[in-house]
């Protein structure tokens, strides 16, 4: 999912290409989803903004919006998978995997935008997921972080650091007896941060996501504020670009989890484990974030034994994975759900708490994927589905052939001298079919 920087990114080109100009063409196909949810119509976006001039684009955490020429003013989030294409731009925050489509508008568009001046620039909001969500707010373009939804957000750690000070953030942690994680996850708390962000922060600070927030050191709160002012201004100062992310970062190193050829290691050596905290799959680093206060799946009886524990190792308790599917419904962190059958009675998982992404999407993102689910061992070559050996097997079919055919004759004898017994033919028959029937013929209904 896009974070404060990816957002921060696509201002920058709306800046680069959109501000100042006025939209001569706007297209809209309606999506009751991305439009519809939040009181919007796609005919009525068209209407408002048709012939009038961008003149300036803002950000508050995940959402962005233009400010026009007049009332009223295009707000967008991107969702889960959402995103904004410029024809002849490239303004994906990664490397893709193939070129820019040639066509246009691009596949799963949901609005396009073409300027009047020369040379003239063409836009599209895509989303593939529709998770996105685009409004039309009425109000004068200076007070759009007045009115809804954007009061109810917390401040922008970078455009609000006179309000997100020290102070402010220890008052909110002890206010509350939440983990850290799910707290700074809460976008009513502070905008902009999403599920890789607040790993990288919490690493940084050396604070373990399970932690309750009212029970962190007055040492380890004011490191938690520096880590929140570095690792979000850093984002949005490169625009995303993760390759010129610093190499401890976790960003660099924690995709693509539980495939065989990636180590899942920081270039130090330290590895990296995986759980979840709020329905999100978190990456740690063990020997850095430990514990130091009250830990909720400590409190509950759920922790794990063997903490941050590789997620190949068991599949997920089933209400975790029922959080984890609530929560990609309804949160704009992580990622498809997937599912693994349990390998273990539910009595064993109890000691031993394994956890999955959600986003994260966990490929490499735009934006975060999810990690595929654990893969079982394979049966080898010369074994059957039960892992009993072919030449094993031949021999035990043998083996019940030949008892099939004692069975027979046994049954044979056993018909025969039936009718000189004073036994009623209903018993008799009940009797033979109670018999235990591996490798024998049954009588019932004879």
């Amino acid at each position: 999912m896009p974070e404060i920087g990816e957002v921060a990114r696509i201002v920058h080109y709306l800046h680069k290409h959109l501000v100042g100009k006025t939209l001569a063409v706007v297209k809209a196909q309606h999506d009751e989803n991305v439009f519809g949810k939040v009181g919007t119509s796609a005919a009525e976006f068209e209407k408002a903004l048709t012939g009038k001039k961008v003149v300036g684009a803002r950000q508050q955490g995940k959402y962005f919006w233009l400010v026009m020429s007049s009332p009223p003013h295009p707000l967008f989030h991107f969702g889960m998978a959402g995103w904004w294409k410029i024809r002849n731009e490239e303004t994906a925050y990664y490397k893709p995997s193939k070129p820019s489509e040639p066509t246009w508008p691009p596949k799963y568009w949901k609005f396009t935008l073409e300027t009047a001046e020369s040379p003239k620039t063409e836009h599209a909001f895509v989303d593939l997921r529709r998770f996105g969500r685009i409004r039309l707010i009425d109000c004068a373009g200076e007070e759009m972080r007045n009115v809804s939804p954007l009061k109810e957000n917390g401040p922008d750690p970078v455009i609000d650091k006179d309000i997100l000070t020290e102070e402010w953030l220890v008052q909110k942690l002890q206010s509350k007896h939440v983990p850290v994680k799910a707290l700074l996850l809460d976008q009513a708390n502070i905008s902009g941060i999403g599920n890789w962000v607040g790993d990288e922060l919490l690493l940084d600070a050396k604070i373990h996501p399970e932690q309750y927030s009212n029970t962190l050191t007055a040492a380890q709160m004011k490191q938690l504020h520096k880590s929140i002012h570095y690792v979000c201004s850093t984002a949005v100062e490169l625009r995303a670009e993760s390759d010129k992310f610093p190499e401890t970062w976790l960003f660099k190193h924690r995709w693509g989890k539980g495939k065989k050829d990636d180590p899942q290691r920081l270039p130090n050596g330290e590895k990296i484990k995986f759980l979840t905290v709020g329905g999100r799959t978190s990456a740690i680093i063990p020997t850095i974030q430990k514990k130091t206060g009250d830990v909720k799946a400590d409190l509950d009886g759920s922790g794990d034994e063997n903490e941050g524990s590789d997620e190949n190792e068991e599949a997920p308790p089933k209400k975790a994975k029922k959080a984890a599917r609530k929560n990609k419904k309804e949160n704009d962190e992580d990622e498809p759900e997937t599912d693994s059958k349990p390998t273990k009675p539910a009595a064993a998982k109890s000691k031993k708490r394994a956890v999955k992404d959600d986003e994260e999407p966990d490929a490499k993102p735009a934006p975060e994927d999810e990690p595929p689910p654990s893969k079982r061992a394979k049966a080898k070559p010369n074994a059957d589905t039960n892992g009993i050996p072919k030449a094993e097997a031949n021999g035990a079919k043998a083996s019940k052939s030949s008892s099939s055919k004692k069975a027979k004759g046994r049954a044979k004898v056993t018909d025969k001298a039936s009718p000189k017994t004073n036994q009623p033919r209903e018993q008799e028959t009940e009797e033979r079919s109670g018999r235990r029937r591996s490798g024998r013929v049954s009588y019932a209904g004879m």
